[in-house]
């Protein structure tokens, strides 16, 4: 909406005072203005001289486009003053037919209103002045096009047009506008009037833009018309409304009367336009509107609009003040109630107090929560006003609003996807892992790109101590979660997961209900561990009730069974841990996606060893790094000789062993305990008795004078080397897997996947007694049933090979076998056995050794077909960790093997078979034996 200058007033006192300003008669014979709107004006500005109100000047009539002749209606005092500011001799509006282009960023320019714009343009701004100077104080206002395909603000918008010159500003001007009279320049602040219609004909120079224009007349029409007359007055009508709403605009009709006179069709309409809100296309539709009738109505449905948004104005206005005076007016009376119940003594119980603590707590959140969940709430509120204190059922219900008052609905932590800060921190919590931390990393940069990490369960499965739970909690705080952890292993009873009903006494939620209150958002990492051990009781089924918990197509609305209302749980990310994936139910497994973690080898664990447990380990102890040494061999042994399990728990024990002894070593070494009174000798004597045997490096140690001068000069340092680890941890309890450097006949090494990792199993095959008719096979080594058919099977096999590879040799047919397994207190069962008891039961039939360095995996149908097995990865760590130089795995097993990290497969000669015959020529043949 165009507006008057604010200092509107200032600027009407300096106009009818000095002259610098003229008003416009609508009588072209200079007659007194009589219009109401002049009365108006002249209660306003309050100057009672009526002489003053019979000054004109020349002034277009927007009405019909004729100029106004000059009456000389001023005192000779009053023309002198004002002809040193304006000249007296002023060309025509006529004769203007060449004008600079002024562009209007923001509105049209209507004949008969002020407008002050900003000029930044230095070389415009100097051409106004100069015109201005040379009895020219016009100009053509034209407003800006938008720009297609631009979405800059208004502000950015005018930079950008003080930046076009010549063709380009004239392109983005509209054609019609306004000639506008300079009223004065202030700095870079140009004040316009306008005073009619013009429309660019032609560019006549660039800078400044200046065009030639056609000065516009109205199109003919009749006053008298009944259809204009009807249109006009409801415009007047409707602007008799609008004028009523806001005394701004009351003011544009002060000032617009000033200038222009009476009204007639023409002006009504540009006035209409000019005061309403539209925005400056449908304003620029009225100004280039040259039919009187539709120019009234254009401006009718602008006025009209202005009036539909003040009445909705109004009405959002009351609605509000409805609502504050509503809630103020209930606010009071709660006061007013509870000061006359203290007064009056009446309250005594608890429950005021109770109900004012939960609505304390659901208020923060009060949009959040759902509207069903809401009711609840309420209803169980009004219930717990009306129950007795010492009723049972009061209990119960304020147990049940602690609860749902307690969640976090819709209280949601932001998620970090920063995927570079993700790889520091799991570079900062693991060594290794490579194939995991990069799962993890790409499911982060998935969530990035969808804006949430929903929708998948991870479930990271290898053996105990790889780190499957701090992976967990890594990843949680990676994604700046809050991480929640429990342990499902044993559980059997349906209502951990689900709670209990209510009507149970001691009835309790279950555990995501429990978790969600313990980490106040509704989107937490959630780790649950060693759900492979989940057990299955008289109470139900855990694992059935668990995949409510964790499909993402159901755990949007969870019911747990003491709250009774849905949850929404699709934000919440699930991450389990399992030590062996075939045993957790199928249904279950198919909703998750399994990220193996299948172990370290000796490097990484050393890396371990030094950069992560090392040191949190010396902190723990508060041992300096200066004052203890552990060599790279006494970490190796360690290492080998008593931590080879697949994961690093062990090994983080046994340093906090040595850690442990070492700070008790250099505590009773220290100077604040030594005894007094007693020699040297005693003191070494007791100090050999009561400590462990360890070497001790005397660093920056003074020419030795005496023995207490030593104790006090020196920094003792702890070594702990390959020759005193024993007496740290003890004696060694791994041995070499290796028991043979060259495997007796009938001996075969294979390779074993067990819960804590890979490892090597020898299967032994000797001669009971031979004979004709003899055959038969006994089995030793605690095996399972699986096993057992493998040794039948390979039994069988062994004796269609011999038949084929050597016809006359009838060792099966007359030699009772023991097939024997070491370690037989150890339960062993699988499906990967059976390549190596055919080697085993071969070898003694041919009487030859099987190739040295060799291992082997496998299963053998009776056809002789090998099939793939799973552990490849720990198989093969088991099998560098045992020196072996040559691996036999099935050819199915390729593509397992090349996924394998570098220094897992460095130095190994890796077969792959889909036949036993290739086994046959690998384990017997003389030339590949090293």
């Amino acid at each position: 909406m165009l507006k008057a200058l604010r200092s509107s007033s200032c600027l009407q006192q300096a106009r009818f005072t000095t002259g610098a300003s003229y008003l416009q008669s609508n009588s072209r014979h200079g007659s007194k203005l009589t219009s109401p709107f002049h009365g108006v004006l002249r209660s306003v500005v309050g100057d009672k001289n009526p002489k003053l109100f019979q000054r004109v000047f020349f002034c277009s009539d927007s009405g019909d486009g004729s100029g106004s002749e000059p009456v000389s209606a001023i005192e000779e005092a009053e023309s002198k003053s004002a002809a040193a500011i304006v000249p007296t001799a002023i060309k025509k509006p006529d004769d203007f037919l060449t004008v600079l282009a002024l562009p209007l960023p923001h509105r049209p320019l209507f004949p008969g209103f002020y407008m002050p714009i900003y000029v930044k343009d230095p070389k415009l701004l100097a051409a106004l002045v100069e015109s201005r100077k040379r009895q020219a104080p016009y100009a053509g206002a034209f407003l800006v096009k938008d720009d297609p395909g631009s979405e800059t603000t208004g502000s950015e918008t005018e930079k950008n047009i003080y930046e076009l010159k010549g063709k380009d500003l004239l392109n983005r001007l509209h054609e019609v506008g306004t000639l506008a009279q300079i009223t004065s320049i202030q700095g870079d602040q140009v004040v316009l009037i306008g005073h009619r219609r013009l429309r660019i004909t032609e560019m006549v120079s660039e800078d400044p833009l200046t065009v030639q224009v056609d000065h516009l007349k109205d199109s003919p029409y009749n006053k008298d018309d009944d259809v204009i007359k009807a249109t006009s007055f409801e415009v007047i009508t409707t602007l008799r409304d609008v004028l009523k709403t806001s005394s701004l605009w009351r003011d544009h009709v002060q000032t617009y009367n000033q200038h222009i006179g009476d009204f007639n069709y023409p002006r009504l309409a540009d006035f209409g336009a000019a005061i309403s809100g539209s925005n400056k296309l449908q304003c620029q539709q009225v100004l280039e509107e040259l039919d009187v009738y539709k120019r009234l109505r254009l401006s009718l449905e602008l006025l009209k609009k202005e009036m539909e948004i003040h009445k909705i104005q109004e009405s959002i206005a009351k609605a509000i003040e409805e609502k504050i005076s509503t809630e103020q007016r209930r606010y009071l009376l709660n006061e007013q109630y509870k000061a006359i119940k203290k007064e009056l003594g009446l309250e005594t119980d608890d429950k005021t107090a109770l109900t004012d603590k939960f609505r304390d707590r659901i208020e923060p959140n009060k949009d959040n929560i759902p509207p069903h969940v809401m009711q609840v709430i309420e209803e169980e509120l009004k219930k717990l006003q009306l129950l007795e204190a010492s009723s049972s059922e009061f209990n119960v219900t304020r147990n049940y609003l602690d609860w749902l008052t307690a969640l976090p609905w819709g209280n949601y932590s932001d998620e970090n996807f920063d995927v570079v800060r993700a790889q520091q921190i799991l570079d900062e919590d693991h060594y290794g892992l490579t194939d995991v931390k990069e799962r993890i990393l790409e499911f982060i940069a998935v969530g990035k790109l969808r804006g949430t990490s929903q929708g998948k369960i991870i479930c990271l499965s290898g053996p105990p101590g790889v780190g499957k739970t701090s992976i967990g909690r890594s990843i949680a705080r990676a994604l700046n979660r809050k991480f929640y952890r429990f342990s499902v292993g044993g559980l059997s009873d349906v209502a951990e997961i689900k709670g209990h009903r209510r009507t149970y006494i001691g009835a309790m939620p279950g555990k995501m209900v429990q978790c969600l209150k313990s980490v106040g958002t509704a989107n937490p990492l959630v780790l649950i561990d060693e759900i492979d051990k989940l057990g299955r009781g008289h109470a139900g089924d855990p694992a059935s009730a668990m995949l409510e918990l964790l499909d993402p197509e159901q755990n949007a609305n969870f019911l747990d069974h003491y709250l009774d209302v849905p949850i929404d749980l699709s934000k919440v990310l699930f991450v389990c841990t399992a030590n062996i994936v075939e045993t957790i139910p199928n249904p279950l497994l198919d909703r998750m996606e399994i990220i193996p973690i299948a172990g370290y080898i000796t490097d990484e664990k050393m890396h371990i060893a030094r950069d992560y447990l090392e040191k949190s380990t010396r902190d723990a102890c508060g041992i300096k790094p200066e004052q203890v040494e552990v060599t790279d061999a006494a970490l190796l042994s360690l290492i080998e000789n008593y931590c080879r399990e697949a994961g690093v728990r062990n090994l983080q024990k046994q340093i906090e062993k040595i850690y442990r002894k070492i700070a008790l070593q250099l505590v009773r070494q220290g100077p604040q305990n030594e005894p007094t009174g007693e020699s040297t000798e005693q003191i070494e004597s007791k100090e050999t008795n009561d400590t462990e045997e360890a070497e001790i490096v005397n660093i920056n140690i003074s020419p030795p004078a005496s023995k207490d001068t030593e104790e006090t000069n020196t920094i003792d340092k702890v070594s702990v080397n390959e020759e005193n680890l024993g007496d740290y941890v003890g004696k060694p309890v791994f041995h070499a897997e290796r028991m043979y450097d060259q495997t007796p006949l009938g001996v075969v090494m294979g390779l074993a996947w067990t819960a804590m990792g890979g490892s090597t199993l020898y299967i032994e095959t000797t001669i009971i007694e031979q004979g004709d008719g003899k055959a038969a096979l006994n089995l030793t080594g605690q095996l399972g049933d699986v096993m057992k058919e493998s040794a039948q099977i390979a039994h069988t096999v062994a004796r269609a090979i011999l038949a084929n590879k050597d016809h006359g040799n009838t060792f099966f047919a007359n030699s009772k076998l023991h097939l024997h397994v070491p370690a037989g207190a150890t339960p062993k069962d699988g499906p990967s056995a059976g390549c190596t008891m055919i080697t085993s039961m071969l070898s003694l039939a041919l009487n030859k050794n099987v190739k040295k360095d060799l291992a082997m995996t496998g299963e053998v149908t009776l056809t002789g077909r090998v099939l793939p097995i799973g552990g490849v990865k720990e198989k093969t760590i088991a099998a560098r960790r045992s020196g072996v130089k040559t691996i036999i795995f099935p050819l199915a097993n390729k593509r397992d093997f090349d996924e394998l990290a570098p220094n897992v497969k460095e130095g190994l000669d890796v077969h792959f078979v889909d036949d036993y015959n290739q086994i046959f020529d690998l384990a017997f043949d003389d030339n590949l034996e090293k």
